[in-house]
């Protein structure tokens, strides 16, 4: 499958090496742009909810049990319907967890949140719609906006590893504030989107560097 933003991931790449030194560095090292984003919009807001505050070992074991609770195994608003709150439970959700995937599920299926036309509204709008939804807040709505509807200008400063990856990449003494985030990331306009990506990707390889750690570090 042709990821359709590699036309301007390319743009993106040479822009940002243009503007930014510092970014330009980060892309030699960290190498081609992987972002492809997955346009099932609505699995991915109900990976979204379920990953929040857990492993990605985890998050993946509750999906594939969510996914074979229903009918065909599918992540659908019609599949998950069908499945009450004990259902959701015994997949793996929290309480919490699983009263949130019913209310979006609700608001999916009667065309409360109609998701087909996320794709014609502008980011703020989107994200206004989404954390109308109990349990999404605004940062799942910037995962959605990157990682589902491939926005290119996404900058989700409340994101601890891109903070971190900045950190990093720019030998700073201590993590930047959102503020500071926000005032770098103009330079980066209008592909905040993939130098975020390359500050996310600038952490692991900090991270995977470091020597062993005496307690487990969740990405």
């Amino acid at each position: 499958m042709i990821n359709p933003l590699t036309a301007q991931i390319d743009a993106a790449l040479e822009h940002l090496s243009r503007v930014d030194p510092i970014m330009a560095g980060a892309i030699a090292l960290v190498g081609p742009c992987l972002l492809e984003p997955n346009p099932d919009v609505f699995e991915a807001l109900v990976d979204a909810i379920i990953s929040q505050q857990i492993s990605v070992k985890a998050a993946d074991a509750i999906m594939a049990r969510l996914r074979a609770a229903t009918p065909g195994g599918l992540i659908t608003p019609g599949a998950l319907i069908q499945l009450d709150h004990d259902a959701l439970r015994a997949a793996g959700l929290s309480t919490p967890k699983a009263r949130y995937v019913s209310d979006l599920t609700g608001r999916v299926a009667s065309g409360q949140l109609p998701l087909s036309h996320l794709p014609e509204l502008d980011d703020e709008a989107i994200i206004e719609q989404l954390t109308a939804v109990k349990g999404i807040g605004r940062w799942t709505a910037e995962m959605i906006l990157i990682f589902a509807l491939g926005r290119l200008d996404v900058l989700p400063v409340d994101d601890l590893g891109f903070a971190e990856g900045v950190r990093e990449a720019y030998a700073l003494e201590a993590r930047p504030t959102r503020k500071e985030l926000l005032a770098r990331g103009e330079t980066w306009r209008p592909y905040r989107t993939i130098a975020t990506w390359y500050m996310w990707r600038m952490r692991r390889l900090s991270m995977s560097s470091e020597r062993p750690r005496t307690r487990i570090v969740s990405l």
